[in-house]
């Protein structure tokens, strides 16, 4: 079953060359955090671009139920009325985060140090994953969390009336954490550290910088410090959402493994903490380039051109970049089939408590598609097998994840037998034009 719905089976083809350009949805995470902070600041914050997908649009229904003012004025132009920092006010009903990790766990961290309690939901999906990572060290505010065994959603947070300020050290890279650390944060009185000991992506600080906060970063030989002034009155803003790269990662890497293939996709955010996947590819030879780099909102931004690349070679990518592409490695796994030799990926053991056990889930998908994999708690490896010699030719569980029924469907446009997955529906969590826009290319996409 799909998290909103009866489950839809969809199955690709392989089809004679990706060409055209691919206008792919507004970057989740940049749209999530305007939603927030644009309730959190004073007065009427402006998005443009905002992924209307069901994660952000389930952020958006949350951000109303705490009090803000939260209208769609049509064709991804949103407007928000903030009710201010520590300005919300207790929700009347059980918030449904549905299929997203980085809604609630963000949402969690902006209302932790307001005197109010808030109960959390979403789809099985959601519910089965480890919320811990986040309630621990909100419970450093004063923050109270009362979940399912394990740390698990359904939960119920009880902010804290009057929070201190903390100094804590990111235990895992994770940059939802830290985000919800950050957010609770600001309404603590007096200044809060965060440390992170592996760069994490800094939209968070970036976007906090722009509404106001006094807020600064260090580098250090211990890793990044984030220091943050409690109680600012954040200020409205009018925010343009980039383009998003995890989505962006999926007709790139399409054109790359298909035949013919020569996409052009414009707009896209190359924050350097998000993009780690195009720096891979680029590693094992994939014809791709950045045209008219420049700046937007603070972002960096190009346009990527993505050709066919019949010669990929698999790499050892190091540990070091899987922050900058933990969304990316199912689909840079379906990539690595296609190359000579054998892509290594080791530092990923947060694949393991995504939307599903990303690693397994490829593992298995891919294996049954006549790819050889091997794997370990924080590692994988796939054997390629060179452009022309990947099966193909089986169904796989999407596992309520969208980025698994994505990958799956971009391994079929070049396996020579069909690939099908169990439930495309979550797919609209995300990316919800994924398959006109492929089908626009010229994928063989087809609902069965």
């Amino acid at each position: 079953m799909s998290s909103h719905g009866a489950a839809l089976p969809m199955l690709s083809r392989k089809c004679k060359g990706l060409t055209g350009e691919a206008h792919v949805p507004g970057d989740k995470s940049i749209s999530h955090r305007s939603l927030i902070l644009g309730a959190m600041s004073v007065g009427e914050t402006r998005i443009t671009g905002l992924l209307e997908g069901q994660d952000v649009l389930d952020t958006g229904r949350a951000m109303r139920a705490f009090g803000a003012e939260v209208e769609d004025l049509g064709q991804g132009n949103w407007r928000v009325y903030g009710v201010g920092v520590g300005g919300f006010t207790e929700p009347d009903n059980v918030i449904d985060c549905g299929n997203s990790g980085t809604g609630v766990r963000l949402i969690m961290g902006a209302m932790a140090t307001t005197d109010m309690t808030a109960t959390f939901t979403g789809d099985a999906s959601l519910n089965s994953r480890p919320m811990a990572r986040v309630t621990d060290p909100l419970a450093l505010f004063g923050a109270r969390a009362y979940g399912r065994r394990g740390g698990r959603l359904p939960m119920t947070i009880v902010g804290a009336a009057d929070a201190a300020p903390v100094q804590y050290t990111v235990p895992v890279p994770s940059a939802q954490v830290k985000s919800a650390v950050l957010l609770a944060a600001l309404n603590a009185r007096g200044e809060s550290q965060v440390i992170e000991r592996e760069a994490t992506r800094d939209h968070t600080e970036r976007m906090l910088a722009g509404f106001g906060a006094t807020i600064e970063t260090e580098e250090t030989a211990e890793g990044r410090i984030i220091r943050l002034q409690g109680q600012p009155e954040l200020k409205a803003q009018d925010i343009t959402v980039p383009r998003d790269p995890s989505s962006a990662a999926f007709p790139v890497c399409a054109a790359i493994i298909t035949e013919g293939s020569d996409v052009l996709v414009p707009n896209i955010g190359l924050n350097p903490t998000r993009a780690g996947l195009f720096t891979t590819l680029i590693e094992m030879g994939a014809d791709l380039t950045y045209e008219n780099l420049r700046e937007e909102g603070g972002e960096p931004v190009a346009d990527l051109r993505a050709k066919f690349s019949p010669n990929l070679k698999g790499i050892e990518v190091p540990p070091a970049r899987a922050a900058s592409m933990i969304d990316e490695y199912p689909v840079l796994s379906v990539v690595a089939a296609f190359a000579e030799g054998r892509t290594e990926m080791h530092g990923v053991k947060e694949l393991r408590v995504k939307e599903s056990d990303r690693i397994d889930a490829m593992a298995k998908g891919l294996r049954a598609a006549g790819v050889t994999v091997d794997e370990g708690e924080d590692w994988w490896a796939v054997e390629g097998r060179g452009h022309g010699n990947v099966t193909g030719g089986a169904t796989v569980e999407s596992r309520l994840d969208h980025r698994i029924a994505m990958s799956f469907l971009i391994l079929g446009m070049a396996s020579e037998q069909p690939m099908q997955v169990d439930d495309g529906g979550p797919i609209a969590t995300s990316f919800p034009i994924f398959e006109s826009l492929m089908g626009g290319l010229g994928a063989i996409i087809e609902r069965v």
